[in-house]
């Protein structure tokens, strides 16, 4: 169920998605939110960092937890603009987040639904609420306009 400051927080990581496109990565944003708060922020830096695992939801959880101090993030938001893959809605899992919010479905690598849906998988020992498209034109307008310029 959408909560009133989705689409607040939704903007805030489209901001970092568009730093990304600005940087010539694939145009995605996160923001991790607790208690109303702006804990961690991410964006796509793969290219940047040589780092296949630089995606924005990662660095995202990976700032919440170092100012949590802890791994365990279960009253946390995920906000992403783009719906997870694999590896990120496994990290939201293994980080106990609450709920994951995203802007646009994935169609060859969303996990949250699309191809698979981890973070609601019940065999595993957490699952997460999800809720989609949350701003998901302008998420997939910036990622059709990033696409469109590399072709």
């Amino acid at each position: 169920m959408p909560q009133p400051d989705d689409s607040r927080f939704m903007k805030e990581a489209l901001a970092f998605a568009r730093i990304a496109f600005g940087e010539q990565e694939v145009p995605v944003g996160a923001v991790v939110v607790r208690s109303g708060r702006i804990v961690g922020r991410g964006r796509n830096r793969r290219e940047a960092l040589a780092d296949p695992t630089a995606h924005a939801e990662i660095s995202a959880i990976r700032e919440a937890a170092a100012a949590a101090g802890t791994w365990r993030l279960d009253d946390a938001t995920l906000y992403a603009t783009l719906e997870p893959c694999a590896m990120c809605a496994g990290a939201a899992v293994n980080a106990r987040i609450a709920r994951i919010v995203f802007g646009c479905t994935d169609p060859k690598a969303g996990y949250c639904g699309t191809l698979a849906d981890v973070p609601r998988d019940p065999r595993l020992n957490h699952r997460c609420e999800i809720e989609s498209g949350v701003l998901a034109d302008e998420s997939a307008e910036l990622l059709r306009l990033f696409f469109r310029a590399r072709r």
